[in-house]
């Protein structure tokens, strides 16, 4: 079987799920607010301008996405935790461990080893045919542990091997190889005075008896719907009281007033305009200058009803139509 990279969500989803919480949260503030302040603070005018643009929300459906996806995962985490537990509760003997398939095989030695005090990773590096399924963590030393759901075969010398060659590599302390089956002589001898610890199908369910018995489970407060519920709850209070605290003032540009004639006082109404007088009739008459004293203008009146009365006999009167 080919090995795959745990997806995002996945790695998530294995951490205990107050840490898918706490992940959310910080991803939340850190991109709706963090990365927005952050470059508001800068000189550079073209950063700080994107800086109030980010600030204002730009990136706030992206923060949002981030909060659901790790609260989802942290969901996924509390729900397979108590299937977990269900599942090593509910053990009878060795044939309730043959009807599990490899993944729940997994899973049963996961939690018998989180009873047992120890802090487990599910690495994902694992699968149906062997690798890294769990490493284990206590008193400053690492485990590595390997799961073999295998029904029908022992677990060889190779096997072994290879899981010795992984302890070297990764400088753990410890190996340990848990088997629904047995081991082959050659195992065994190669295993012996090293540090690996080869866990048969028998041994296993006396482990998971024993774990039943004394019901060496945890009973934190953190084990419960409530607490669950209760720590989205005070995230999303935070993140309401975050958020009118870190909101940019406007720009200056954009908080100016507008002057108006209000602003210095009352608009004085607007006096109407005296109506054009109309045209008179239009006369031939010329204009004296200011020059021409009163004999010269008596003279020029004079010549001027000469020329009218001239005027009046030469010219045809115009029949109205």
């Amino acid at each position: 079987m080919a090995k795959r990279t745990k997806s995002g969500f996945e790695q998530v989803a294995a951490m205990p799920w107050w840490l898918g919480i706490l992940i959310g949260l910080i991803g939340y503030v850190a991109i709706r607010h963090g990365i927005g302040w952050y470059l508001a603070s800068s000189h550079s005018p073209v950063l700080a301008g994107m800086g109030r643009m980010l600030a204002a929300g730009a990136y706030a459906p992206l923060a949002w996405m981030l909060l659901i996806g790790c609260w989802l995962a942290a969901l996924a985490s509390f729900i397979g935790r108590g299937r977990r537990r269900q599942l090593l509760d509910s053990q009878t003997g060795i044939d309730s461990l043959r009807r599990t398939s490899w993944r729940q095989f997994e899973q049963l030695a996961d939690e018998a080893f989180r009873r047992q005090g120890y802090a487990v990773e599910e690495t994902g590096l694992g699968g149906a045919d062997g690798g890294i399924d769990l490493i284990l963590r206590k008193d400053d030393q690492t485990t590595l542990v390997q799961c073999k759901q295998w029904q029908n075969w022992q677990v060889g010398v190779k096997v072994v091997r290879e899981m010795y060659g992984l302890l070297m590599h990764h400088r753990a302390a410890a190996v340990k190889i848990i088997a629904l089956g047995d081991y082959t002589s050659e195992a065994r001898r190669f295993a012996h005075g090293k540090p690996i610890e080869l866990i048969h199908g028998g041994e296993l369910i006396a482990t998971v008896h024993s774990l039943q018995k004394t019901r060496a489970r945890a009973t934190s407060p953190l084990d419960t719907p409530l607490a669950l519920c209760g720590s989205m709850a005070a995230s999303l209070l935070l993140i309401a009281a975050l958020s009118p605290s870190t909101a940019t003032a406007p720009s200056p540009v954009a908080a100016a007033p507008v002057v108006t004639r209000t602003a210095y006082g009352p608009e004085s109404p607007s006096l109407p305009r005296p109506a054009a007088a109309p045209a008179p009739h239009a006369q031939a008459t010329i204009y004296a200058g200011d020059s021409q004293n009163d004999a010269e203008l008596r003279e020029w009146k004079k010549r001027n009803a000469e020329s009218m009365k001239i005027l009046e006999k030469t010219t045809k009167e115009m029949p109205l139509r």
